[in-house]
């Protein structure tokens, strides 16, 4: 019997867990599938990620709609990989914003990407006849865009911290609640896929200004929500172990002049970095 492909076999369902943080701040979560999440404003409201397909961002607005129903003003896409993006249409968002990085990639891979991670990860997307196109983002930055929330809620930091899992990833950062949404720069107790990351920029200088942040809750790509700042930012240095244990794993291979297996089969094998 040949191995199924990726996570193309697991299409059980995972539990959602909505939780409700300080300030009008949500997180969805789903036993390590991807999070997603939403800011209030005074009279509008932030959407950070978008799903795969309508049908699933229409699930996630769904339960939303139950705590609030301010618009959806602002629909924030942390990456370009399809899982995160290919719902946008049914946020009816104002503005979609990304990393000027994003767009570029979205324009040069975005439907390899999304034929791939379809491939990967059927149970995803939910009723894919429902997508529309790839999507486009009508606002991007480089570095920084603050957006004020209105009355006392502060603003909300869009910061591109350097390249990491792809070239254009950007977190969303509540300076007032101390909560951040890292998107998959951190996933603490996960394996990352890292097929199209810098894995030396992200485990340096990408990682120690996440941390910087001094989040007392951070929102990772996936798996739970993490509190307290001794957890926050031991999640962040288990995503730094991660990757600095695979590299130092396929240098060992390199360095000897062993074959791609070789490396993976090393990789695999390697203790788990502190």
């Amino acid at each position: 019997m040949s191995k199924a492909f990726a996570s193309s076999a697991d299409l059980g369902e995972k539990v959602e867990t909505l939780e409700i943080l300080e300030g009008g701040v949500y997180a969805l979560t789903a036993e390590g599938d991807p999070n997603i999440g939403a800011i209030e404003g005074e009279d509008f409201s932030v959407a950070f990620e978008a799903r795969a397909t309508p049908k699933a961002a229409s699930d996630w607005l769904a339960k939303l709609r139950q705590y609030t129903d301010k618009p959806v003003k602002y629909l924030v896409l942390s990456h370009y990989h399809a899982v995160r993006v290919l719902g946008a249409s049914a946020f009816d968002a104002e503005t979609i914003i990304a990393h000027e990085n994003t767009r570029l990639l979205i324009n040069e891979r975005g439907k390899q990407d999304w034929d791939s991670e379809y491939g990967r990860m059927p149970r995803l997307f939910r009723e894919p006849e429902g997508i529309p196109g790839l999507t486009h983002p009508d606002m991007v930055f480089n570095d920084r865009l603050e957006i004020e929330l209105g009355g006392d809620r502060g603003a909300l930091i869009l910061d591109y911290c350097g390249r990491g899992h792809t070239a254009g990833d950007i977190v969303a950062w509540l300076p007032k609640q101390k909560i951040l949404f890292a998107g998959d720069l951190v996933e603490a107790a996960a394996a990352l896929y890292t097929g199209d990351a810098f894995h030396m920029d992200w485990s340096s200088h990408t990682l120690d200004k996440v941390k910087a942040y001094g989040a007392e809750t951070l929102i990772g790509g996936r798996g739970t929500v993490v509190r307290g700042r001794g957890n926050v930012d031991a999640a962040i240095e288990q995503t730094r172990g991660f990757l600095t244990g695979m590299v130092g794993a396929v240098k060992a291979v390199h360095k000897r002049g062993g074959s791609l297996r070789e490396a993976f089969e090393t990789t695999h094998a390697a203790p788990p970095q502190p």
